[in-house]
């Protein structure tokens, strides 16, 4: 019993520091789940009729791949002026994480 209770205890302590290898950028962050969305910039410009999202996701922090720049998400939406920009980060116990970046224009 003893030793099931340690091994119980040293399993949820690494989940504890691990938790941490896969952490997006988010105002708000669960150690266990996070999912939120957030303003990122605005402009004067009046309208925005289109959206283009650009991408990135992190797999325990060991392996991230995407391109979440502004950039591409406004050339996704065929975006030439934008007027605004929100971000969304999801991540689930530390292992799995996405960060999209949503641009909105003309």
């Amino acid at each position: 019993m003893k030793k099931t209770v340690a091994c119980l205890v040293v399993v949820l302590l690494a989940a504890t520091l691990f938790a941490g290898c896969s952490i997006v950028q988010s105002p708000a962050l669960g150690l266990l789940y996070t999912d939120v969305e957030a303003p990122v910039a605005a402009t004067s410009n009046p309208n925005a009729t289109k959206v283009g999202t650009a991408m990135c996701e992190s797999i325990l922090g060991l392996i991230a791949v995407g391109d979440a720049s502004i950039e591409t998400a406004a050339r996704s939406g065929q975006i030439t002026k934008i007027h605004h920009v929100d971000h969304y980060s999801r991540s689930i116990l530390g292992i799995y994480g996405v960060y999209e970046v949503r641009v909105y224009g003309e």
